[in-house]
């Protein structure tokens, strides 16, 4: 990982409160997200794959979130000290909204897995990724210096054109169910909400990206637990075989632990509507992955879908006012 420095402005364990904001996505950002974006893509696989060696949707998003809490806490300590650990800990004004970022986030896990579970990985993934119409809606409405000009707003429209495309034939497939892409379309709204709550709020945007992430997957574990139990989930672990358990440490520690706090810096330090539209590429490496991995069908779309998204991103990105 880029910027591992203690109290290095640009680290995504430590952003520090007088981080420089960026006005648009520069090459390192665009680097860093095409890569968090592959991650993200084969997330969607693992799930699936966890669901069906035997770990239970909620169970799984429970374990997730308190596992990479604890690395959390621990990666601060070995780099900061007990210091900055307590630091992380304290009790501050980023609680109260902390929290509510929690609940989003528990909320679209259990809406996401289970999800998962009754559609195709590729149609589910279609629709988690729209997400990033949720944030540069939010965006637009709450956060003044980030109103999306007309033709910022044509690039995310074109962008999603290109995922439609890309997935026109998976989204014709057996195996999915209206339910499971509607729980996944909830997640992608509630993701979205998520983003636009930490970059809008006063408090939280000059709140260090770990601490933001640290709130956000400790807050959700209750949550998660109680769904857990209520679902049954706690009956059915020891059932779960050992490619499961491969594919929740990837989740925990790959995605959970190092990707979010990633993430965290981006959308910290540059804005949230344009950082957004990159997300649009996870589809694509998540159509990729269940086609190796899973045989899902790989859609003949995917190369205009490609070409379709890589406009819509040069829009989004391009020079000119933030404003109408």
């Amino acid at each position: 990982m880029p910027g591992l420095a203690p109290r290095s402005h640009h680290s995504p364990v430590m952003a520090a409160v007088s981080v420089q904001r960026q006005d648009r996505v520069d090459a390192t950002a665009a680097a860093v997200l095409v890569l968090l974006c592959a991650l993200w893509g084969v997330q969607q696989v693992a799930v699936k794959v966890a669901v069906e060696q035997g770990l239970p949707p909620a169970l799984q998003a429970t374990l997730r979130s308190f596992v990479a809490a604890v690395l959390v806490c621990v990666w601060i300590g070995l780099k900061e000290g007990r210091v900055a650990v307590r630091a992380l800990l304290r009790r501050d004004a980023a609680l109260g909204p902390g929290l509510i970022t929690a609940v989003l986030f528990a909320l679209e896990f259990l809406a996401l897995y289970p999800g998962l579970h009754l559609t195709t990985a590729s149609r589910g993934v279609v629709f988690l990724y729209t997400a990033p119409f949720f944030t540069a809606l939010g965006a637009h409405l709450f956060i003044p210096a980030e109103r999306m000009s007309l033709r910022q707003a044509a690039g995310l429209v074109i962008a999603f054109a290109g995922v439609a495309a890309a997935f026109a034939d998976s989204l014709g497939e057996q195996g999915g169910s209206v339910a499971g892409d509607l729980l996944c379309l909830a997640a992608g709204a509630l993701w979205g909400a998520t983003t636009v709550v930490v970059k809008a709020n006063p408090v939280l945007s000059h709140t260090t990206s770990s601490k933001v992430l640290l709130m956000q997957l400790a807050g959700s574990v209750p949550i998660l637990l109680l769904a857990s139990a209520a679902f049954g989930d706690l009956d059915h672990w020891p059932q779960a075989t050992g490619l499961a358990w491969a594919c929740l440490f990837y989740q925990t520690v790959i995605v959970a632990f190092l990707s979010y706090l990633t993430w965290f810096w981006l959308i910290l330090t540059y804005p949230a509507g344009r950082i957004a539209g990159f997300t649009f590429l996870s589809p694509l490496f998540g159509i990729l992955a269940g086609w190796l991995l899973l045989g899902e069908h790989a859609s003949f779309g995917l190369l205009l879908g490609l070409a379709a998204i890589a406009v819509g991103l040069r829009l989004v990105n391009g020079r000119g006012p933030l404003r109408r």
